[in-house]
């Protein structure tokens, strides 16, 4: 699934090609919004919150988001006019928004919805602190994870109503930095603040670019400590990195540096 940062990036990318611009034409391929013309609408604002996009328009005085959300598959790919669409196979398209010099394309995308801006909160309102938004808090991510001591942490960290931007990615290694076994209870972590504020730092850090690292290093193959490595040896200690099921996710982490609480 991707991270909060590649959605950040999405929305980034987004601005650069829609920006300002008039529609000039929009294509639904999913059922509710078949019928919708955006056409005169423009595009006021591209925005991320956590792992949701919200493409802010307005017309006159009226003001719409066109909300998505990318799950495991989920893609938009920017053209310009003329611009052979390459990102994926046709049949994917559920989205596509054109003005005079560029056309938007999502792909695969889920939860596509179109709202009155004044009423977004009933699509992220839920979610917790966005560690790529202005309203990051940490004190308020741990209020929130604290309510649930009993869950584990690596739980605690992907559940987006706690902090809203963490996946398999961040939290396999944001545990792995803070040497805490990823089934270890919310209430026996010596420090939750430490380790959301790691793990927003580590997201803050890949903004604005597509390789996503952790160990500073862009190399292929280099880029993770324990994510995607199972059974290869730790940077820090050589112990074969293991991989298990943990509440129907991957988790990844060093059985030394990340030992099981005695």
């Amino acid at each position: 699934m991707p991270e909060g940062d590649t959605v950040w990036n999405t929305a980034r990318g987004l601005e650069r090609a829609l920006l300002g611009d008039v529609l000039t034409g929009s294509d639904f391929r999913v059922p509710r919004l078949a019928t919708t013309d955006l056409t005169g609408w423009t595009v006021a604002e591209s925005a991320s919150r956590g792992k949701h996009l919200l493409l802010r328009l307005t017309r006159e005085d009226r003001a719409m988001t066109l909300h998505s959300h990318l799950r495991m598959d989920g893609a938009w790919r920017a053209y310009a006019q003329g611009e052979r669409w390459t990102g994926r196979p046709a049949h994917l398209i559920r989205v596509v928004l054109k003005t005079k010099r560029s056309v938007a394309v999502g792909y695969h995308l889920h939860e596509v919805t179109l709202v009155p801006t004044a009423e977004e909160d009933s699509l992220v309102g839920h979610l917790g602190p966005d560690l790529l938004g202005e309203d990051w808090d940490a004190a308020e991510a741990v209020r929130r994870i604290a309510a649930r001591p009993e869950a584990s942490i690596a739980e605690a960290l992907l559940d987006q109503r706690n902090l809203a931007g963490v996946g398999n990615l961040y939290k396999a290694e944001t545990l792995f930095l803070r040497g805490l076994w990823p089934w270890t209870p919310v209430a026996d972590v010596p420090d939750l603040v430490g380790t959301v504020t790691l793990a927003q730092k580590l997201l803050a850090s890949n903004r604005g670019r597509w390789t996503q690292t952790t160990t500073g290093s862009l190399r292929k193959g280099q880029t993770s400590y324990v994510y995607g490595r199972r059974a290869q040896p730790c940077r820090r200690c050589g112990t074969a990195i293991a991989k298990a099921e943990q509440d129907e996710r991957v988790t990844y982490w060093c059985p030394h540096c990340q030992p099981k609480p005695h």
